[in-house]
């Protein structure tokens, strides 16, 4: 299952946050994959696309952030998967 995970980076953890991505790299854990990662230019915002069918794997990813960024979770699906939604 892929998902939508958007953040936004805390004001006042900005250069925490930062800290730490550049020393971990922001990588999932084992089972999440990360399909590829966007950042806002001149924000404290961006997004990404995960796979996984662990829930807990993605919990687990996001929570390690939780106390500098705030997330959003959606699960995505692409045109073919929408297709068979609709019946196609």
């Amino acid at each position: 299952m892929q998902f939508l995970v958007s953040w936004t980076i805390n004001p006042e953890h900005r250069d925490a946050a930062t800290a730490r991505f550049v020393e971990t790299g922001g990588l999932p854990p084992e089972g999440a994959k990360m399909l590829g990662r966007w950042h806002f230019a001149g924000s404290r915002e961006g997004f990404l696309i995960a796979e996984s069918d662990d829930a807990v794997a993605l919990s687990k990813w996001t929570y390690a952030w939780s106390d500098l960024l705030s997330f959003r979770i959606v699960p995505i699906v692409d045109d073919e998967g929408f297709k068979s939604v609709l019946g196609g």
